[in-house]
């Protein structure tokens, strides 16, 4: 017996919205886009027809029929906005960052807890098809003792991007810490769970007056576990370097390129064509491993298919009970915490305790 679908209210419908939450949720049988927020036009209803578009999460709240709330509105508003819909008695899915600090992080954590609804970050990373394969590697012992993982999300972008409230310097959560850090510390909580130490060098290497910082070096260190993650991101990246470099006492894996998932939603595929989530074979990553005592390998390693529907699928399964959520609130207040000891650990030049889990001054 198939389940009614669930009615989803999206809050803005810029890039984010477009390019990934709409799709991904009109193309799954689990939900019904059923209104979209826009205070100016009604963009939203040229590419979704039968929606609803109102003129503020006010309206939308009002539907009685909308059992969950998507906001992909700016970072400034993530806490303000995912709060009044818990608190509505509707369930939320809210846009990366969770919050701007780690004491908002935690409050909206304990209210998901205490209104009994599910509340969850896109950390949609966490489906990439070189993440997946990466994580398979790791799973299967293929290099044996895991000692570094670098990762990377890097750009070429020497100018300003024109009206880009994330190069505004004066817009709360702006710059690439908030904007790409989320991600990739995210992914490595998901591997490792939370780090011993923090390390952060955070700069503006463009020195564009009036930009936030633009470029990030954050070391996650575990070192009773012997381990770090070498988290990188910059704007004046011009010859890419791998996306991920694993490091283990039996070899290494190097993947260039990008996950393809955002090119191809940008293009019009969707989760049921049969290309998505497949990348080429020519972007395969490297393995060079000795897989047996004596015997070496060097070659490719077949991405795995990219799922995004998978984070949906999830978040679903919890509404309805019958799954654990992947993305939980208490993980995504530690990625916080995380951007806020990187930014610290930057400014006073030194490591940093992750172990207190008391809110940063």
């Amino acid at each position: 017996m198939s389940l009614a679908p669930i009615k989803v209210g999206v809050v803005g419908f810029g890039m984010s919205a477009r390019v990934f939450h709409c799709p991904l949720l009109a193309s799954s049988a689990d939900y019904h886009l059923a209104a979209i927020v826009e205070r100016h036009g009604e963009h939203g209803k040229h590419h979704y027809p039968h929606v609803q578009i109102v003129k503020s999460l006010d309206d939308l709240l009002a539907i009685k029929e909308i059992e969950l709330v998507v906001i992909t509105t700016p970072n400034d508003t993530h806490f303000s906005y995912s709060r009044q819909v818990l608190l509505a008695g509707k369930n939320c899915v809210t846009e990366k960052p969770f919050s701007l600090t780690e004491a908002e992080a935690r409050e909206l954590a304990q209210t998901a807890q205490a209104s009994g609804k599910v509340l969850s970050v896109f950390q949609n990373r966490r489906w990439d098809g070189d993440f997946l394969t990466l994580k398979a590697l790791l799973r299967e012992n293929v290099l044996g003792h895991v000692v570094e993982i670098e990762s990377r999300f890097d750009r070429y972008r020497a100018s300003r991007k024109p009206n880009a409230w994330r190069e505004d310097s004066t817009f709360p959560g702006s710059g690439v810490l908030f904007d790409l850090g989320a991600h990739l510390f995210d992914q490595i909580i998901d591997l490792m769970g939370v780090p011993e130490y923090v390390m952060g060098t955070v700069r503006n290497e463009r020195q564009i007056a009036g930009t936030p910082d633009d470029s990030f070096m954050v070391v996650l260190d575990y070192p009773t576990r012997n381990f770090k993650a070498v988290c990188r991101a910059g704007m004046l990246v011009r010859d890419r370097p791998p996306r991920f470099t694993m490091l283990g006492t039996r070899g290494t894996f190097t993947k260039l390129g990008l996950d393809v998932q955002e090119d191809q939603l940008k293009s019009g595929i969707v989760p049921g064509d049969e290309v998505y989530g497949r990348e080429p074979s020519a972007n395969f990553g490297v393995l060079d491993a000795e897989i047996y005592p004596g015997v070496a390998f060097r070659g490719t390693v077949a991405t795995a298919d990219g799922k995004y529907p998978d984070f949906y699928k999830n978040v679903a399964a919890a509404i309805r009970g019958s799954a654990d959520l992947v993305v939980t609130p208490e993980q995504a207040a530690d990625v916080i915490r995380i951007v806020e000891l990187a930014k610290r650990s930057s400014d006073e030049r030194r490591s940093l305790a992750f172990s207190s889990k008391e809110p940063l001054p």
